[in-house]
């Protein structure tokens, strides 16, 4: 691993949250941030989703939610 300073939870927001600082990160990037960040299955949620779609403008996928074990 590479050599660099401690990254405290507020660094990581204070990057995370400039507009500037984010548009400096990949495509690839992002999409690791985005599939790592969560911490477990509890975390993927109809409502989640669904906001995530609309923050997005995603109109051609649609969440359903099915009880555990059934179809």
């Amino acid at each position: 691993m590479e050599n660099y300073e401690d990254i405290t939870r507020q660094n990581f927001m204070d990057f995370f949250r400039d507009t500037e600082k984010l548009n400096e990160l990949t495509v690839d990037d992002r999409i690791e941030i985005f599939r790592t960040v969560l911490l477990g299955n509890s975390d993927f949620t109809k409502e989640l989703f669904d906001q995530i779609f609309s923050d997005y403008s995603v109109s051609h996928l649609d969440v359903i939610e099915v009880e555990y074990g059934k179809k």
